[in-house]
């Protein structure tokens, strides 16, 4: 009987934060289907416990943990947990972010951002990834090297006309990225943070107006948003050995979204209607 051929992540312990929904979710199904063992980790308890449910009845192997990531007691027992599980860490994917509907309402442009939102969101998306990575990569060191992963946006690398807390948290991450590269990458730690654009996410659109989905769409370069899976596959590239000589890099998933003038969707309309390019 032909054995099963080994995954690109076989072996591997990862933890991913904020995959009790969402992306984070469909990170950790991926992983572990190319044969990491995942920390399922996230606020709410039983909706990781979930996702490591599903794992595990696909064959793999999962530990849920509740953690609030901007909580450095409440991060250091998490990384506790995993290691009590599975022996060792890999890969970090700091995927959590406080992006919901209340959050929202109070981040909004610089004039109209409540500090309560401002605070939450430098706890979570910005303290929360620094404090993972505090605890988890003397254990990566300790077992070799790793891969770490944050999850950036384009808010943190053009400017917007809402969501001012999040982009500038966004900002952060890709610094704090960059910084980590440089400190630990001759120990064998690559950090590298993932620009994501817009996808079909149900998980974080459902309060978003279908115009204003429309418009973003319309910037796209590929005929339709990305999904939830595309994002994962790249996230698992980015841990694997198969993107070994990559570090301190931003890597944008966004179907060209940020690559382009800002006026080519009016200028297409244009072209179009006049039925030609010929400037």
């Amino acid at each position: 009987m032909t054995a099963k051929p080994a995954g690109k992540l076989e072996g591997k312990v990862a933890i991913i934060t904020g995959s009790g929904n969402g992306l984070g979710a469909e990170c950790a199904r991926v992983l572990a289907s190319h044969g990491a063992r995942i920390g399922v980790v996230d606020l709410q308890l039983a909706a990781a416990q979930s996702v490591a449910a599903e794992i595990e009845a696909a064959g793999g192997q999962a530990v849920a943990v509740q953690c609030d990531v901007a909580d450095e007691a409440q991060v250091q027992a998490m990384v506790a947990a995993v290691v009590a599980r599975f022996g060792r860490i890999d890969v970090l994917h700091n995927n959590a972010a406080v992006l919901h509907a209340e959050q929202r309402a109070g981040d909004r442009d610089v004039c109209n951002v409540t500090v309560e939102a401002w605070d939450r969101a430098m706890a979570v998306n910005l303290r929360g990834a620094m404090l993972c990575c505090k605890h988890a990569i003397p254990v990566m060191l300790e077992g070799g090297g790793g891969s770490i992963i944050h999850s950036t946006s384009g808010f943190g690398a053009q400017g917007d006309q809402t969501l001012t807390a999040y982009a500038c948290s966004k900002a952060g991450l890709m610094i704090l990225s960059k910084s980590i590269a440089a400190q630990y990458g001759k120990r064998n730690i690559r950090s590298n943070a993932l620009q994501i654009g817009l996808v079909e996410n149900p998980h974080q659109q459902k309060h978003m107006p279908a115009e204003l989905k429309q418009i973003i769409e319309d910037e796209h370069l590929t005929p339709a948003l990305g999904t939830p899976r595309q994002i994962a596959d790249t996230v698992a590239f980015l841990a694997s050995d198969e993107s070994g000589f990559i570090t301190g890099h931003t890597l944008v998933a966004d179907g060209g979204f940020s690559s382009h003038v800002p006026t080519l969707t009016p200028i297409r309309g244009f072209f179009e209607k006049v039925g030609s390019n010929k400037m």
